[in-house]
């Protein structure tokens, strides 16, 4: 460090201590309530919904212009036969006479602070909220005058119906995992069962499985004893109560006598039982004691869960109109993720739980502009590079509890993963394909139909396996952010060593003694062909070189000496220069260009729209602000194929990471403001799905790095941030700190780090 840098440093402590003495914690804080949606007239249909949720069962809620109430109901982990996340159910709730219909005054509100919706006309109103410590529904109506409320069950699954596949070709992806199946694919009903007791009980029972089917048709028989089918059984549904109501039929329940208050409750459960009389029995159990606690009690536990939430970290955006919308949307992504990410699966990046849709007559062929409500646009499966997305933000935000379902999805499936390895190549290791289902083989339409081998056919997926790195990058995150030695020792550790593993004695190794990663392709854009792909690399070698960093007492000496040996084994990035200012062909050369990180060693023609080269920038952060060679970088992303700053784009991402402030600026403004036609504008444009949550997902990431980067115990502040915003904001970083500050005019004016010893690892760029 020469002395001119070394007086520069030493200022910007004193700078940060001066700052972090006379800041006053929090009181720039703006309440989340700003960013309330409020509507002030009746909807029509699905399209006019509001997200709400508790992380593990979500509502789609909206109104239509009689003034009806209805409750479109998800869960995370209600898998059908046929693999397929369906909707619990949907309820529809009658006012009579309804004081919201005709009205002048009326208001319908999300309010975030408190993970509600409120619909009001004077002294009227109707209060919604999904428990959110507890699996329940509360629609709670106070009105001047009495009224009596009604409320129907209405179920769309009411006969089983059989698709072939000229008809499932049709769906327009709706049913992905099946298109090539020649057999074509049958659908079984709902269960309605009798009412008991003035409850109103329905749910999906599971008779059948293409569990078994998944493994035929993937060669892997003999795992089937091993790894118990995980949908034979499944059930979930709803049991829906009040006080005051009784059951009129199976599917009604109604007021007994006119009242100026009224509730109705709703409760949900998914589990594997022997029959769906049991999976009742099952969830009265839960709910008598659900009700065993008064409801004020449960709404102040909810309150506090969601203020809890709420104070974990913030960022709140000013100075344009466009910096307004980027932190409204920002605070609504982060809401519509808490409402859907607590449950037992991830949230699945083609429209999380809130998807919509409308009733169609059994069998008809669905398009994506026409379609029922368990429609899902590509299907069942979980796509890592589009999911990854979603939780990369959940570390600095400090959300970890969300993170649990998605590295529970891959840890929970490690072993069958190792074991299809060694059935597929009798070596040791996991690798885990870019699509699969929740239990972990692949893709049944990319693995292929009838396919006599076991490499996957799709050419889109056939090599894509480098997604588990990423996995292992924010596993390493959130260990470096909570410290939690036993997750790093016992979850960490044997799940990144089995990626390695598998990269290590899969691929050969050359007469130098450097790995050569072929078979591969360098994402989906350079297929079949590529040797050595730059993400693969850079994603082990950035995995590697987190992993080595761990403490000793936490792993073997041959573990160690393994990884050691791995990191020096491999490839290095590729490297070459510009032709007409552009990432060259493959063999074309310039000596005349610009230096630049190339996709791979080897490559061939791009055949979609990913910039491989730039992923040593995000996410595997090898080049970046503060770090060497940062012109070469930059000089990369100018030459990248594909400027994408929407859906799966990472412009946002890779330009905050490389210092870039013009470029993340313009980015996460798209990204935040890429409104669809619903009426809940932050469910985005239709992409892969509506909900568009990738979308959203990439932007907080992008937010995030333009205010702070970390490297280990390095905080580097403002790294990409536009001088004409303002931001308070508050954040996590690794070893349990807390970053709160205050910028203005391109200036830190105030700072509050926590613990504050941590202040001298900080830098403001």
């Amino acid at each position: 460090m020469t002395n001119g840098n070394f007086l520069r440093q030493i200022l910007f402590s004193i700078l940060l201590i001066f700052l972090s003495i006379y800041s006053v914690k929090g009181q720039n804080r703006l309440p989340v309530s700003k960013y309330d949606v409020i509507w002030d007239s009746l909807g029509t249909n699905e399209n006019s919904s509001m997200p709400l949720g508790n992380g593990d069962i979500a509502l789609n809620v909206w109104t239509e212009q009689n003034g009806d109430i209805v409750l479109l109901i998800a869960k995370s982990d209600s898998w059908s036969e046929n693999g397929e996340l369906l909707k619990l159910g949907r309820v529809r709730i009658s006012l009579m006479p309804n004081p919201f219909k005709k009205s002048t005054s009326f208001t319908q509100t999300l309010r975030l602070e408190t993970g509600d919706v409120e619909l009001r006309s004077g002294n009227n109103s109707a209060h919604i909220w999904v428990d959110a410590n507890n699996p329940e529904v509360h629609v709670q109506v106070q009105t001047e005058d009495r009224i009596v409320l009604k409320a129907t069950s209405e179920v769309w699954r009411t006969k089983k119906y059989h698709l072939d596949q000229d008809a499932i070709e049709q769906t327009q992806l709706g049913l992905f995992e099946w298109v090539s199946n020649p057999n074509g694919l049958t659908f079984y009903p709902d269960t309605i069962l009798p009412a008991k007791e003035n409850r109103v009980s329905w749910c999906h029972f599971n008779t059948h499985s293409i569990y078994p089917l998944v493994f035929e048709q993937e060669h892997l028989e003999s795992l089937l004893s091993k790894y118990p089918d995980q949908l034979m059984h499944r059930c979930f549904g709803v049991t829906m109560k009040g006080e005051h109501l009784v059951s009129i039929g199976d599917q009604t329940l109604k007021s007994s006598k006119a009242s100026t208050s009224q509730q109705l409750d709703i409760y949900a459960l998914t589990e594997q039982t022997k029959s769906p009389d049991a999976w009742r029995a099952d969830l009265d159990k839960k709910i008598n004691k659900i009700d065993a606690i008064k409801i004020n009690k449960n709404w102040e536990a909810h309150e506090s869960w969601w203020k809890q939430f709420w104070n974990r970290s913030w960022i709140n955006v000013t100075g344009t109109s466009d910096a307004e919308k980027v932190s409204q949307g920002y605070a609504i992504q982060r809401f519509m993720t808490a409402c859907a990410g607590r449950g037992a699966q991830p949230i699945k990046f083609d429209g999380s739980l809130f998807t919509v849709g409308h009733d169609l007559p059994m069998g008809a062929i669905q398009t994506t502009a026409n379609h029922d409500p368990d429609f899902r646009r590509w299907g069942a499966c979980f796509w890592n590079q589009n999911d990854r997305l979603i939780y990369w933000p959940l570390i600095a935000s400090g959300d970890y509890d969300l993170l649990k379902p998605w590295f529970d999805m891959y840890l929970n499936a490690l072993p069958m993963e190792k074991a299809r390895t060694w059935i597929y190549y009798h070596h040791n290791g996991a690798s885990f394909p870019e699509t699969m289902y929740f239990w972990g083989l692949p893709n049944l339409n990319d693995f292929g139909w009838n396919n006599p081998s076991h490499v996957i056919q799709s050419r889109y997926q056939r090599y894509h396996i480098q997604g588990t790195l990423e996995v292992a990058l924010q596993m390493l995150d959130y260990y470096e952010h909570t410290e939690d030695t036993n997750f790093a020792r016992t979850k960490i550790a044997p799940f990144a060593n089995a990626i390695l593993t598998y990269y290590y004695f899969h691929y050969p190794h050359l007469p130098s003694g450097k790995i050569q990663i072929s078979p591969a392709q360098s994402l989906e854009t350079y297929q079949y062909s590529a040797i050595n792909p730059t993400p693969d690399i850079a994603g082990l070698e950035a995995m590697i070189s987190r992993l080595l960093s761990l403490p000793k007492n936490m792993i073997s000496k041959k573990r160690r000496e393994f990884w050691v040996r791995m990191l020096n084994d491999l490839p290095p990035i590729p490297m070459g220069k510009t032709v007409n200012s552009k990432i060259p062909p493959l063999g074309v050369g310039d000596s005349n260009g610009t230096p630049v990180i190339l996709p791979a060693e080897i490559y061939g023609n791009t055949s979609n729209m990913e910039n491989p080269e730039l992923y040593v920038a995000f996410p595997y952060r090898l080049y970046g602000v503060g770090k060497p060679d940062l012109e070469l970088a930059r000089n990369t992303f100018n030459a990248r194929l594909f400027p994408m700053n929407t859906g799966w784009g990472q412009d946002g991402t890779q330009a905050a990471v490389l210092g870039l402030t013009n470029e993340a600026r313009k980015a996460v403004v798209n990204e935040f403001t890429d409104y669809g036609n619903e009426w809940f504008r932050w469910f985005w444009k239709a992409g892969d799905e509506i909900p568009d949550v990738q979308d959203a997902g990439t932007g907080m990431i992008t937010l995030q790095l333009m205010l702070l980067q970390c490297d280990s115990k390095l905080i580097q502040l403002l790294p990409a941030w536009p001088k004409n915003w303002t931001a308070d904001f508050k954040l996590l970083a690794p070893y349990k700190t807390i970053v709160e500050g205050h910028v203005e005019e391109g200036k830190l004016t105030k700072l509050i780090v926590t613990p504050k010893e941590r202040i001298k690892d900080v830098i403001i760029k």
